[in-house]
């Protein structure tokens, strides 16, 4: 932008940008347009699908299932080659069909900006598709209109914009053309600008373009979004760790028994090969990445529920790791619909309840309901109130609109919510009490002024006659200052100095508590004319009252916070408003609670080193106002760089960079732009701080489940390995084999697994710290408990009931192993057996997995359906393979007498039990949590009173 526009004066704008107050000539925008290229936004080229979908087959797990898949078919195993190579493409295409999603987050901000201009070009107004806008344009703007480009202003008649697409903030901003001397404010909040993406709110006006395209204000975010690389969420970095350690496991144990094969137990070539792969299949969870994917997607489902919609899934754990939450303050910790709290009339102090639009709520003085003299004081103040207005209350229309909202200013709609309250029906009266003049707001003045004429009517002050009367709302002093009377319910008296000071003195308590306040006054005009002075009509008029306005706290937001604390997650508030508002609200939910609060704006960030800011983020009690989109990124950076993990919310086009810059960027569904909702990863549904909270317990929820079934998945792991070990070491007939290790990873243990992954928070979920990055799903404590605990119970009840099958056809110790048989019908009774005696022992296994530390019996058999059906699902597999003649053949099993069935219950019971005490132990040792969120808000709300 060239910085002398907003200090130069209107008269000289044009000459700055080679333009004149007629326009431009066709000719010259011409060439301009070939100059500085069409009023759009550029897209970001796209990742090419092909890299997409070949992402999903390069991955370590699938380039070890490749290998084994091609060693097998070159060992003639071809049924193995084709097993692995189907694991690998069904694992690509469910994973690539969850995680797909183009980048849309440009091509949102490309539709919000308007397709139409109205300009004047060779000295004539003209409509022009807003593309071919140029610098030097002069536009055409009034209510209703979008602005297509940054534009400086050359006229102005009582224009009002709505600049929240960039601030972030819904109330309309005065617009004006004059010069400024010296600039302290933030570009986007100079008063002589109007920018693209903005609305016009209220009256119209006429500006010189200087800046189009992704040389505007919402060019430069859109090239901050682009700019910001998408990095792998903690969970991806954790499951490459995870995969990359068992390949390495895979591969090493392979290796190691194709050797033994080879060289201690004389195997073919071949058959070294073929055992190896098998121990390569064993050590592979193939089902695991599939499972992964399916537990996050339902994690999405239950979130949904929960008012929370994530469009990645990889983001549904990384909100359980979530250590610093960044919020917005309006619309998130706020309802964002301005309320009339409190009501000054009479001397009397008139408490409003109720919240947001809906107009439900009653009136309270000193505690008791108002007596019907005082009604009637409430009623004139909130007759002018709703007669000097120019917004509109929507009722709820389902299925289109569900709830109250509003058309016009969000401080006017808040007075005629007050009005429905009081039970003054604007409707009717409007009919009977015409409004014909208007002394439109403006920033010298601070008030505004209509003008009504009414016919009399039976106990009416101007019954029998016309009554024209002026109804008055603005600024309580300037108001204050103009009046000569106050109102009473007899008539209006002479207003004394002692009584203006008690009402000064009342504003100057609300002010301090960050209340917005209106004062309200009428005068009696006489006779209707057809033109009004301002001095001439503003001037002894008759003081009526205050009212008092807030942007309420939502409710839940208390306990939201306290929630936060005891699950050691830190909340800091960012916003584009004031500090003083920003530290009051802040202090009146809970958000800071220290005497010393450091509230930092966006001028001082500009001024800070990167080790001021980092000071900056130690102190306890820490606010940011003011700020802009760079500011807003900056703060999440220099978070991240802590270590920490963030969570950032937002809902303008201003947001959409630090959106996407955190950890998990949380977009607001109701009021958010398309801007910030594609460049999120959740989207509120609701709007709610509470549901961010929900969610991040949800997301831990969810990394417990996690490993809970990779420790199920890798349990039958080491039991698969075990019969191999025995194989090598004493020379048993191999009582495992490859096809039946796949059966058990992809289809018998699937559905458990899926199952363990909907299991609901434990019940201290929210009381432990966020997880550590260093933290690892497949730590020391789960490969202790998987492998040298839970693998080795289930090996040796597979083991067991092989061997049993051989004792049944007559088969003693005595006897020797060299005496069993290695193939027939019993060998492969024998190796049915064992594959059947690891599937019956996971569900045992499955059963004590759904806890980490708590009794199944305290859970409940019963809490979990989905797992019941996983155990229905495992029983019908097992059977389907040991009885059904074609997937006998391929899987080479065999039928099994019922003491066989009998003996394999053993497991379970026994896997079951073992895991039971060990968890006994745990629990003593460590103790349990207890649930301590209702104490600390009790002690907030007692601290506050």
């Amino acid at each position: 932008m060239n910085k002398g526009l907003y200090s130069t004066n209107e008269r000289d704008v044009c000459g700055l940008l080679k333009t004149t107050p007629e326009g431009l000539a066709s000719v010259e925008a011409a060439g301009r347009l070939a100059e500085y290229g069409e009023n759009v936004l550029q897209k970001k080229a796209a990742v090419p699908i092909w890299r997409k979908v070949a992402a999903q087959f390069t991955h370590t797990l699938a380039l070890l299932l490749w290998l084994a898949g091609i060693l097998a078919i070159f060992s003639d195993q071809i049924s193995l080659g084709i097993a692995c190579f189907l694991v690998v493409l069904i694992n690509a295409a469910f994973s690539f069909w969850q995680e797909y999603r183009a980048e849309q987050a440009v091509e949102s901000l490309a539709k919000i900006l308007p397709r139409k201009a109205r300009v004047l070009r060779d000295g004539e107004e003209q409509e022009i598709d807003a593309e071919t806008l140029v610098p030097g344009d002069i536009v055409m703007l009034e209510a209703g209109n979008s602005v297509s480009a940054d534009a400086r202003l050359l006229e102005v008649m009582e224009m009002r914009v709505d600049n929240s697409t960039l601030t972030g903030e819904s109330e309309p901003q005065i617009r004006r053309s004059e010069a400024i001397d010296n600039r302290q404010e933030r570009l986007v909040d100079l008063p002589n600008f109007v920018f693209a993406s903005t609305n016009v709110v209220t009256g119209n006006g006429k500006a010189v373009v200087y800046a189009t395209g992704m040389a505007t204000e919402i060019g430069k975010i859109a090239s901050l979004t682009q700019e910001v690389k998408e990095a792998p969420s903690p969970l991806q970095i954790e499951l490459g760790n995870v995969s990359r350690a068992i390949a390495a496991i895979a591969v090493s144990v392979g290796f190691i028994f194709f050797v033994l094969g080879y060289f201690v137990v004389h195997l073919s070539r071949t058959g070294s090969f073929v055992f190896a792969i098998g121990l390569i299949v064993a050590n592979v969870p193939e089902g695991l990445l599939p499972t992964v994917s399916l537990a996050l997607a339902m994690g999405t489902k239950r979130m949904t529920d929960r008012h929370s919609l994530i469009k990645k899934l990889s983001s549904v754990e990384t909100l359980g790791s979530t250590t610093v939450i960044c919020t917005d303050k309006t619309g998130t910790l706020t309802t964002n619909e301005m309320t009339v709290c409190e009501l000054w009339v009479n001397g009397k102090v008139v408490h409003v309840s109720g919240a947001g639009y809906e107009p439900a709520g009653d009136f309270k003085i000193d505690g008791r309901p108002p007596t019907d003299e005082e009604r009637d004081e409430i009623a004139e103040l909130a007759r002018i109130a709703s007669f000097c207005n120019n917004s509109r209350l929507c009722a709820p229309r389902p299925p289109e609109r569900d709830r109250w909202t509003i058309l016009g200013d969000p401080t006017e709609a808040a007075l005629m919510v007050l009005a429905k309250k009081a039970g003054f029906e604007y409707e009717e009266k409007l009919r009977e009490y015409r409004r014909y003049y208007e002394l439109p707001f403006d920033s010298r003045r601070k008030m505004m002024t209509t003008i009504h004429k009414k016919t009399g009517a039976p106990g009416n002050r101007a019954e029998g006659s016309q009554q024209v009367e002026a109804l008055v709302k603005g600024a309580p002093q300037e108001v204050l200052s103009r009046c000569s009377a106050i109102w009473r319910p007899g008539g209006p008296k002479p207003i004394t100095e002692e009584e203006k000071a008690e009402i000064l003195e009342r504003n100057d308590k609300y002010a301090r508590r960050s209340l917005r306040v209106l004062g309200f006054a009428y005068r009696e005009m006489g006779d209707e004319r057809k033109h009004y002075e301002v001095d001439e009509t503003e001037r002894d008029m008759v003081f009526v009252g205050l009212a008092a306005m807030l942007d309420p706290p939502r409710k839940e937001i208390k306990e939201a916070l306290a929630r936060c604390r005891t699950a050691g997650i830190r909340v800091i508030m960012i916003t584009g408003d004031y500090g003083v508002t920003a530290e009051s609200i802040a202090r009146g939910i809970g958000l800071v609670q220290g005497t010393n609060v450091r509230v930092v704006s966006g001028v001082e960030i500009d001024g800070m080193s990167e080790d001021d800011l980092e000071a900056a983020l130690d102190e306890p009690d820490l606010i940011f106002a003011r700020v802009s989109p760079e500011h807003k990124m900056r703060v999440a950076l220099a978070l991240k760089s802590r270590g920490e993990i963030v969570a950032m919310t937002g809902d303008g086009v201003n947001d959409a960079p630090a959106i996407k810059v955190a950890d998990i960027g949380v977009a607001m569904g109701i009021v958010g732009t398309d801007v910030a909702r594609e460049a999120a990863d959740m989207i509120l549904t609701d709007d709610n701080f509470a549901s961010i909270v929900s969610a991040v317990e949800e997301g831990r929820a969810i990394y417990d489940n996690i490993r809970r079934f990779i420790t199920y998945i890798i349990t039958h792991n080491i039991a698969e390995v075990i019969p191999c070990l025995l194989y090598v070491m004493i020379r048993i007939p191999l009582p495992l084999l490859a096809m039946q290790m796949l059966a058990i990873d992809l289809g018998s243990d699937l559905v458990p697994a899926l199952a363990l992954g909907a299991e609901k928070p434990e019940s201290d979920v929210m009381l432990r710290p966020p997880r550590s990055r260093k933290d690892r799903l497949l730590n020391k404590n789960t490969i202790a408990r998987a492998y040298g605990f839970l693998g080795i119970i289930e090996g040796a009840a597979a083991m067991a009931a092989f061997f049993f099958v051989f004792l049944l056809d007559g088969w003693r110790p005595s006897m020797g192993i060299s005496s069993l048989p290695k193939s027939g019908h019993v060998y492969m009774m024998a190796t049915t057996a064992c594959f059947a005696g690891i599937v019956i022992t996971q569900i045992g296994n499955g059963l004590s997995c759904r806890s980490n530390r708590e009794s199944i019996f305290k859970v409940g058999f019963f809490t979990n359906r989905f797992y019941l059906w996983g155990i229905v699902s495992e029983g019908l597999v097992l059977l389907a393979l040991v009885y059904v003649p074609g997937l006998k053949n391929v899987f080479r099993t065999a039928h099994l007498s019922g003491y066989v069935w009998l003996f394999m219950l053993i497991g379970p019971v026994v896997i079951f039990f073992a895991e039971e005490g060990r968890k006994a132990v745990v629990r003593r040792v460590h103790g349990t949590g207890r649930d301590t969120i209702e104490m600390v808000v009790e002690a907030e709300d007692r601290k506050a009173a």
